[in-house]
């Protein structure tokens, strides 16, 4: 029987994943049935910690921390029967970087994927004496054709905190025995082994990923960087058994010992599978701190002027593709927490319970295209569609007559608009449009939101019941099928539609407008902003 274990001949009890995601905001831990669905929860909220001008960086034992907090809790609600565990899953976010010892100890903050230190020593390092797009053109040559894409002149990547960390923090750099994932870290934390997955380590631009079942470190690559291969983890598929989960760290789980950890994979990956979207031709929309659009393919290729590239899947033998934009629901908690309700104002109440809820009803009494306000959803810069750190948000066209209500309701729709342009290359790239996107992370619990993407985007919007908890259920399926317990037709199955969002004509052109004004806006102001962070960094 699929999804479930016999016990004895008269009792049978359902199988469960223990399921780690960890996001920007903080872990959360989960059960989910070997099926997908969601049992009990708990989260445990860690600090950001910014390093001006570019520096983003987290405590990995507040991540750690966090994680057993959460499980901890999670165990004393005795939801499920513990014996009933029979794997543990890890999905995380993306693009990071943890320094360790040969322990696996930290040696400084983690380096997240907002962290642009590394774009100088990055464009040293990419161009040549003739460049193209600010690439050597042999060396994108290299790049390309064995990985699928470059390093990104954003900084952003984990091969240009790499970089950085080799540059510019040399004692650091010596002591380092390994630089990992966040979801390898964790991996490692729970198994004691250190390895990376062919997906997480992808965007080190450093891997041959021409053929998705042969993926490994290139010595051409490695050493075009100066690195040393033995500062990288050993490679395995999202789908392999990274090992047994450690005794004492099965007891803090409260897991039985000796289950199996996952190989498991990223969050916009994990994704991926959570919104159901697995089918060649299908595609998802996730918003959470950060938005991307994507899909699955078949072959390997690249569009370098909009930096996409098929990279390996954690699906056996795929490629997915994605255009990711670094702020969207973000952009909300900046709205909540510094226009709506600042913490910085004597007397200002706490942000209520009900934030995003006041928020969509306020925008809604906004009529669509915010009377002309724009807001652009750019507080960290952009990596996708356009490489570009210096780009930082605004709102436009705000008049004498602008009200909070036209305010709040451009936010929802930047982001949108925003994401039109992630959707325009992915489609381009994927060579169509898509039927429909399934819609999952925290901004699919808009009703608003949701219709205001399908307006804005000209496609059908389809959210998935329980969006919040997209990447866990993904990581669940994933154990699922390393497991034998489901495959991927399987895991379409079983992610349920809660509701269907139909563009409305009435307001097609008023937003082909507003998307017109967008690009133009930002093809004017760009030099500026490169400009202005050039002076302000000075």
């Amino acid at each position: 029987m699929v999804g479930a274990a016999r016990v004895n001949s008269d009792v049978t009890v359902t199988e469960h994943i223990l399921t780690i995601d960890l996001g920007t905001s903080g872990p959360k831990v989960a059960y989910f049935t070997t099926k997908g669905h969601f049992v009990a929860g708990e989260f445990e909220p860690v600090e950001l910690v910014l390093v001006p001008p570019d520096g983003v960086e987290q405590r990995p034992s507040d991540w750690w921390e966090g994680i057993l907090a959460s499980a901890q809790r999670l165990a004393a609600r005795q939801v499920v029967d513990p014996v009933s565990v029979v794997g543990i899953s890890v999905t995380s976010q993306w693009s990071g970087t943890v320094a360790v010892d040969a322990s696996g100890k930290p040696l400084m903050n983690a380096v997240i994927w907002m962290d642009a230190r590394g774009a100088g020593v990055t464009r040293d390092i990419v161009r040549g004496r003739v460049n193209v797009s600010g690439y050597s053109p042999q060396r994108l040559r290299r790049w390309i054709s064995l990985t699928g894409g470059a390093p990104a002149h954003s900084g952003k990547d984990p091969i240009s905190h790499v970089l950085w960390i080799e540059r510019d923090r040399p004692e650091i750099a010596a002591a380092t025995h390994c630089y990992l994932e966040p979801k390898d870290w964790l991996n490692h934390q729970l198994t004691g082994r250190m390895v990376a997955t062919h997906d997480s380590i992808a965007v080190h631009w450093l891997t041959d990923n021409r053929d998705p079942s042969k993926i490994d470190y290139s010595p051409s690559l490695l050493a075009a960087v100066g690195f040393e291969r033995r500062k990288f983890p050993d490679l395995i598929a999202a789908t392999d058994i990274v090992g047994d989960v450690l005794p004492e760290v099965a007891t803090s789980l409260g897991v039985p010992t000796g289950i199996p950890v996952i190989g498991g994979t990223p969050d916009v990956q994990s994704a991926a599978i959570g919104s159901g979207a697995v089918r060649d031709g299908e595609g998802h929309l996730y918003v959470g701190t950060s938005s991307w659009v994507s899909g699955h393919v078949l072959e390997k290729k690249t569009d370098l002027s909009r930096g996409i590239a098929s990279l390996p899947s954690p699906l056996p033998g795929r490629y997915f593709i994605a255009d990711e934009q670094e702020t969207a629901g973000e952009c909300l908690n900046f709205l909540r927490d510094n226009v709506l309700w600042p913490t910085d104002c004597l007397g200002t109440p706490e942000p209520p319970p009900n934030a995003y809820a006041l928020i969509d009803e306020l925008a809604a009494s906004a009529p669509p295209g915010s009377n002309g306000v724009l807001f652009f959803p750019w507080l960290v810069g952009e990596r996708t569609p356009v490489d570009d750190h210096h780009l930082r948000s605004a709102w436009a066209n705000v008049s004498i007559s602008t009200t909070r209500a036209d305010l709040v309701r451009s936010v929802l729709e930047g982001v949108a608009l925003n994401t039109r342009w992630l959707l325009a290359g992915v489609e381009k790239f994927r060579g169509g449009p898509f039927p429909w996107l399934n819609f999952v992370g925290g901004g699919a619990n808009s009703e608003f939101w949701a219709q205001i993407f399908a307006d804005v985007l000209d496609r059908e919007i389809r959210s998935v019941k329980d969006p919040i908890r997209a990447n866990g259920r993904g990581a669940a399926m994933l154990a699922s099928l390393a497991l034998g317990r489901v495959d991927i037709d399987g895991i379409a199955d079983v992610v349920e539609i809660s509701a269907t969002y139909v563009p409305k004509p009435a307001n097609r052109s008023l937003y082909d407008d507003a998307y017109g004004a967008y690009r133009a806006f930002h093809k004017q102001t760009k030099g500026w902003y490169r400009e202005r962070h050039a002076n302000a960094a000075s």
